[in-house]
């Protein structure tokens, strides 16, 4: 017998700006509409790849091309509470809600332009920073994690 698994009872609500400790202007682009007239899910995922990246990299924490250290995606979640859509005006808020050794729990919630409104959309991702090389887990570089900790 194949059963189908359980949902969770609790529904998952959307949140406000005051939620997060860093923000990031995302600009959408006319093809990330599909043909629904809103921004397809997966476009959503890039967005929150693109905000965490892009706050490393402008902290100095992360150095794409050159550092020893890379952040290698484990896990990675998205719901979805409004749409978004060409040309609106799209800000990434991000917080860190776990810290270990050599990973990372990455909060993102995607807002639209007008500041009052809560959340369109709210995920996660997990980073485990791995030597570039070997792609074996080390300890956070002392930069990065410092980065980190005042997300938390």
């Amino acid at each position: 017998m194949i059963t189908s698994p359980t949902l969770s009872p609790i529904r998952p609500q959307p949140e406000l700006r005051s939620a997060f400790k860093a923000f990031r202007p995302i600009g959408t682009r006319w093809s990330d509409n599909d043909v629904y007239g809103h921004v397809n899910n997966v476009v959503y995922y890039a967005w929150f790849d693109t905000a965490v990246n892009g706050l490393l990299i402008d902290s100095g924490a992360l150095d794409i091309h050159n550092g020893g250290v890379i952040g290698l995606v484990v896990e990675s979640q998205c719901q979805y509470f409004s749409p978004l859509a060409f040309p609106e005006a799209v800000v990434a808020g991000i917080r860190v809600a776990s810290l270990g050794r050599s990973s990372v729990r990455y909060e993102i919630a995607l807002f639209p332009a007008d500041a009052s409104l809560p959340c369109a959309a709210k995920g996660h991702f997990i980073h485990v920073y791995v030597d570039r090389t070997n792609r074996r887990p080390v300890a956070l570089p002392p930069e990065l994690k410092s980065v980190l900790e005042k997300l938390t």
